[in-house]
């Protein structure tokens, strides 16, 4: 197949290449345009409307979009202008084209920004806080009232939770820095469990959505198993074979710190602390069902192994 993947140079982009090029035709669309092993040209958006070299594409998948800024600097602006913007972009590009199946990856912080209830479903009426969620899901209703229209096109939207792989610049390379350093966790007391998605399962997903005709629609992505972030620190202790420093206080002193530290504007308070603690469980049954599957083929543990591995390399370690 002839496949568009825009934002083809982050770190999502990068893995599919090395996952797909080997047996389709790639083309990337992007902000900047270097080469690319496997890609045969990557075209910038200012040519998407005019450029006459773009050959027939069957498959566009949806990447490009500005990433959730843990810090709150971005403005709010720059967060619709790509996130929606360039997804209506692209999407009507779709719809006049010949490509068949449209990936667009928008992410469960477009559902929610917490889990009510034990397990995050498609069925769950998205309540996003914040501009990153919000201009995901303006893209998402801009996409939805076309789900049906178009014969012959398939169209897909789906809400991975953290993606995690060798080259992830994300969270999780933050705690892993963190926990690298010998800084105690002093969070052990809470068992809060979370989903992940490593990047193999996503790639495996993906490849999957293109050979196989399923029902348009919505699908959360995530691995199988949920895991509480204590044994996230286990892990990433065993990979560096350091001693593992979790420290298990006092909820109640953890919560008066927190409540200080947002009195005085400190790095633990209250938001953040509930962001560390909440369960963030996702459910993946949806998308398995719709493959013909019961699992995907990388355990959560194993995948997060790898990453952590990829940390340790990446230092010379």
């Amino acid at each position: 197949m002839n496949i568009l993947i825009t934002g083809i140079h982050g770190f999502v982009g990068t893995n599919l290449v090395q996952h797909l090029g080997h047996v389709h035709t790639i083309y990337g669309l992007d902000i900047i345009s270097p080469e690319k092993k496997n890609v045969v040209k990557t075209f910038s958006w200012e040519e998407l409307d005019t450029c006459q070299e773009l050959p027939a594409i069957d498959v566009i998948i949806h990447l490009a979009g500005k990433a959730h800024d843990t810090k709150n600097e971005t403005d709010t602006k720059v967060y619709f202008d790509v996130n929606y913007g360039l997804t209506c972009r692209i999407f009507d590009f779709f719809i006049k084209s010949s490509a068949r199946k449209f990936v667009f990856f928008s992410s469960v912080k477009a559902a929610a920004d917490s889990v009510k209830g034990d397990i995050l479903t498609e069925n769950v009426i998205p309540h996003p806080i914040g501009p990153y969620g919000e201009s995901k899901i303006a893209a998402e209703n801009y996409i939805l009232p076309h789900l049906l229209k178009h014969e012959g096109k398939e169209i897909y939207i789906l809400r991975p939770c953290m993606i995690h792989g060798p080259g992830n610049k994300g969270n999780l390379n933050l705690l892993y820095n963190v926990v690298s350093k010998g800084i105690p966790w002093p969070l052990g007391m809470y068992e809060n469990r979370r989903s992940f998605t490593s990047i193999d399962n996503l790639c495996f997903i993906i490849d999957s959505l293109l050979t196989h005709k399923i029902e348009n629609g919505i699908y959360h992505i995530g691995d199988d198993e949920p895991l509480p972030t204590n044994d996230l620190i286990r892990i990433i202790c065993e990979e560096l074979n350091l001693p593992n420093r979790t420290w298990k206080i006092n909820k109640k002193f953890i919560e008066i710190c927190a409540s200080i530290g947002t009195v005085l504007h400190l790095p633990l308070n209250k938001e953040r602390l509930r962001k560390l603690t909440e369960n963030y469980v996702v459910s993946n049954k949806k998308i398995k069902d719709a493959l013909g599957m019961t699992e995907l083929p990388v355990k959560a543990k194993d995948g997060l192994r790898k990453t952590i591995s990829s940390f340790k390399k990446s230092e010379g370690l």
